[in-house]
């Protein structure tokens, strides 16, 4: 087959290898060249029509378009987000899994109840100021080192460019918080220590108080001007971390139930194939963990831009679905202050790869939620407490988006991309899942699951996403995922920076 058609209300369908003028394509004949993913008109649509993929709108046409015609950047434009939303009237209720039928993964139970799939040792700096002094702690501990602790997984920096030059409350200062306090509490973490300048807007006290955070044997803090110099900062860091390793050490993996695991879902590098393939598997991976009572969560607000809609119906209640709404309104004015565009996304390696407006893009990342309810609507890096499927505000940038999702407590992600992405995460290990086979084949190194399978050798969405669930419980295991092996995670902690730098 040379072409995908996704509902037959579309009138355009998307190209599975490139054509050449002169393609029967339907009952059409294609005028010119259709690169790989990308859109091919099956009947003519007028100036100012809309143009329909997924049953949905993707944008209006610029000037007439014939049947036949490659529908793209040059002909698509742009249209706003304007419709009536609907709560809670696309209902699927969950059918959850009997306790004796749920699957476990074997995890490190925390003190706290929680339950960790790594078992790492955290540095988190407050402020750019402490980033050398925590690098240079961490770096201290070799594999050398850490071969006398089999059990610890690393001791990892955790740096970052904010934490002052910045108003000392808000929305940029307490999504940071917010971070801070995420990953000093995170399940995938054994010990925790956090390092400041001292004079800092971002104060550790004050993170301490707020969240009341308690200083004990694996949660020590400290500032550089309060313990004389950065090389004094360095000595007593290395000493702490030293006191802590034993302590990570002793712990254990054990059966936990997948109830326990809180995954992550993300794209990056998208294609077309995205929304095809891998979006709608990891979907449907989403379906069978919260069967299990566990959780997904979706991010990136300006990448569900024109999708919001489909999310409101499945919205478990009113309140749920307006928070969704809210977030899309910020987001309307944010980049209107900022002369931007909703429209800025997709980027360059995304329309090359056949997607063309913000709205097709994100009618395929929202895929990702699969079709359970809608739990829960959380800020940048709030916990999250609802179990199924949820939603967090974010950038469509992935680190930061990724970031968020992990202070709010997911202990796994799921990454799916068409272009290819090399991005991994600490400390909650990061799957690749490629949309297309000819990407896989030569970027294996970098991805885990091919999706593309479902187009060249005909795997079932439900045999994919049974594939990709069937992974995360062995990553959470402690299989280690290609992205890790290439020990991606260490540059990749970037806290979402909201308001002016001062």
């Amino acid at each position: 087959m040379d072409y995908v058609r996704l509902d037959p209300s579309d009138n355009v369908v998307t190209a599975t290898r490139a054509l050449g003028a002169g393609v029967t394509v339907e009952d059409v004949t294609t005028t010119g060249l259709i690169p790989s993913g990308h859109k091919i008109a099956t009947r003519a649509i007028a100036k100012g029509e809309p143009v329909r993929k997924y049953a949905q709108l993707i944008g209006l046409a610029h000037e007439d378009i014939s049947a036949g015609d490659h529908v793209h950047t040059q002909n698509l434009d742009f249209v706003g987000t304007d419709v009536d939303y609907e709560f809670g009237t696309d209902q699927r209720p969950v059918a959850m899994l009997a306790e004796a039928d749920r699957d476990t993964f074997m995890g490190y139970r925390r003190a706290n109840g929680s339950a960790g799939t790594r078992n790492y040792i955290a540095i988190v700096t407050s402020v750019n100021c402490s980033a050398t002094a925590a690098r240079r702690i961490a770096d201290y501990f070799t594999p050398d080192i850490l071969a006398d602790y089999p059990n610890v997984d690393g001791v990892v920096a955790f740096v970052h460019g904010t934490g002052c030059g910045m108003a000392g409350d808000g929305e940029g200062f307490e999504a940071l918080q917010r971070v801070m306090w995420g990953y000093a509490r995170h399940p995938n973490h054994a010990g925790v220590l956090m390092v400041g300048l001292g004079c800092e807007m971002n104060q550790i006290d004050w993170l301490l108080e707020a969240y009341g955070l308690k200083q004990g044997p694996t949660f020590q803090v400290m500032n550089i001007q309060g313990v004389a110099g950065l090389r004094k900062t360095i000595e007593l860091g290395i000493k702490k971390v030293e006191a802590m390793l034993p302590i990570a050490n002793d712990a254990r993996r054990e059966p936990c139930p997948a109830s326990d695991l809180k995954v992550a879902l993300q794209c990056g590098g998208s294609d077309a194939w995205s929304g095809i393939t891998a979006n709608p598997a990891l979907g449907y991976a989403c379906d069978l963990l919260a069967a299990q009572g566990g959780t997904g969560v979706l991010a990136e607000t300006p990448e569900i831009y024109g999708a919001e809609h489909l999310l409101t119906r499945r919205s478990v209640s009113r309140e749920v679905g307006k928070k969704l709404v809210g977030m899309i309104q910020w987001w309307e004015d944010y980049t209107a202050r900022n002369m931007g565009s909703m429209d800025n996304n997709p980027s360059p390696g995304n329309k090359k790869g056949g997607l063309t407006t913000i709205l097709e893009k994100s009618l395929g990342a929202a895929a990702k939620g699969g079709t359970s309810p809608l739990m829960g609507v959380y800020k940048y890096a709030e916990p999250v407490t609802a179990k199924g499927f949820t939603f967090m505000d974010s950038p469509g940038y992935d680190p930061a988006s990724v970031t968020g999702q992990i202070a709010g407590g997911c202990n796994m992600v799921v990454f799916t991309t068409g272009r290819g992405s090399a991005f991994g995460s600490k400390p909650a290990p990061t799957i690749k899942v490629a949309t297309n086979t000819e990407m896989y084949g030569r970027m294996i190194d970098d991805m885990d699951i091919n999706a593309g399978a479902m187009l060249t050798d005909g795997v079932s969405l439900e045999e994919k996403g049974r594939e990709i669930y069937r992974k995360i419980l062995a990553v959470a295991s402690g299989e280690v995922s290609k992205s890790e092996a290439q020990g991606l995670g260490d540059y990749e902690f970037v806290p979402w920076q909201i308001g002016a730098v001062m």
